[in-house]
């Protein structure tokens, strides 16, 4: 088996594709992703991502000066976004179709590599990922929540209270406890589940009952 270190020592320096700028920077960081979700956080090395990235060790180096520099920038550029919340008219639909986005985000290559630093770096590293991953996922998260919550109350399918920060994490708190320790990847029917047996119930107005509160 060729290793990414014999592989950069074979490699002829002119064989180093001739990108600069942008282009490279992308390549790098694209690399960066996939050995994240292919060799996890401990399997990275700058030396893997050059190769992956066809360039020169040094012109990783020169942009990113460490490991958790490169990655940060690789996990901000390479997240995707969650824009609006789904508006089906129907609180419970709603709160489903966003459930699939999320998970969508969370199997994303980007999703892959945001949990493989979770689940391997040290504290301190894991430091560096904080203010990331809670802007860029979780706070995200809740406000398309908090907005589909807030659309039901307006409907009066939802509880005028419902909204305050325990609830907002239940489904995100499922979501990762359940990837993590349960190994699931979440399949639809898990999805619907989950709404249905504990959303819908835990935000449901009393006035509204019945089979139209949970459909």
């Amino acid at each position: 088996m060729v290793t990414s270190r014999s592989t950069a020592a074979a490699r002829p320096e002119g064989a180093v594709l001739r990108r600069r700028g942008p282009v490279l920077e992308r390549a790098i960081l694209e690399a960066t992703l996939d050995q994240l979700s292919s060799v996890g956080w401990s399997g990275l090395t700058m030396e893997g991502v050059a190769v992956g990235a066809q360039t020169g060790k040094a012109a990783v180096y020169r942009r990113w000066p460490s490991k958790e520099d490169l990655v940060a920038d690789a996990l901000q550029a390479g997240l995707p976004t969650l824009d609006e919340a789904p508006d089906t008219g129907r609180v419970r639909q709603d709160l489903y179709e966003l459930c699939l986005r999320v998970r969508d985000v969370m199997y994303s290559k980007p999703g892959f590599a945001l949990r493989a630093v979770l689940h391997e770096c040290d504290a301190e590293s894991a430091e560096r990922f904080h203010g990331l991953i809670e802007t860029g996922v979780v706070e995200p998260s809740k406000r398309l929540f908090r907005d589909v919550l807030r659309r039901g109350i307006t409907r009066g399918e939802v509880r005028y209270d419902a909204i305050d920060d325990l609830v907002l994490d239940v489904i995100p708190a499922m979501m990762m406890y359940r990837s993590k320790v349960c190994g699931s990847e979440w399949p639809d029917g898990e999805i619907a589940d989950v709404i249905d047996r504990i959303m819908v119930p835990l935000v449901r107005a009393s006035a509204v009952t019945g089979p139209a509160a949970t459909r």
